[in-house]
């Protein structure tokens, strides 16, 4: 079975709805336009609010919550990985991790384009921060959770 939560976040974000199967979180996502989502028990939530709440509050958390992403393809465990390295404050771009990636392979290159599909197949947004990925030249480009709130993660984290 699995339990929802919507976290409020500041103004100038949507919410996000957080999906866990009681053990572990499943999914972070934002809440696009007016979507209802039933709040089930906070204690199946606990670690990921309290690290969204130090988040939002420009404090980098210590620890990670529990999660387990499902459809997991090699290819894309090693995209999420390469995600996860990516600093506070820091961006790279789906060209660097692409270069990563087929240096690693030992191959002579590497499609962006297949690595933005893996990006946005992440189901764990913010805490696996894939809005981090930037477009050649560092463009803004295109983000699951809307374009609005790609600005703001990066507004917050000092990145814009």
């Amino acid at each position: 079975m699995n339990y929802t939560y919507r976290y409020r976040t500041p103004a100038e974000f949507d919410d996000l709805k957080l999906v866990s199967d009681g053990e572990y979180l499943l999914e972070v996502s934002f809440i696009n336009g007016k979507e209802k989502i039933k709040n089930d028990d906070q204690k199946y939530f606990k670690d990921a609010i309290r690290w969204l709440d130090l988040y939002f509050d420009r404090k980098i958390p210590d620890f990670t919550p529990k999660y387990r992403i499902n459809d997991l393809t090699p290819f894309r465990e090693k995209v999420i990985s390469i995600i996860k390295t990516i600093d506070y404050g820091k961006t790279m771009t789906y060209g660097q991790i692409a270069k990563m990636i087929a240096e690693e392979k030992g191959i002579v290159r590497m499609s962006a384009q297949a690595v933005g599909q893996a990006v946005g197949f992440n189901p764990i947004c913010i805490i696996i921060p894939c809005h981090r990925v930037m477009g050649a030249d560092n463009r803004l480009t295109g983000y699951g959770g809307g374009i609005k709130n790609k600005v703001a993660l990066l507004e917050l984290e000092g990145n814009l």
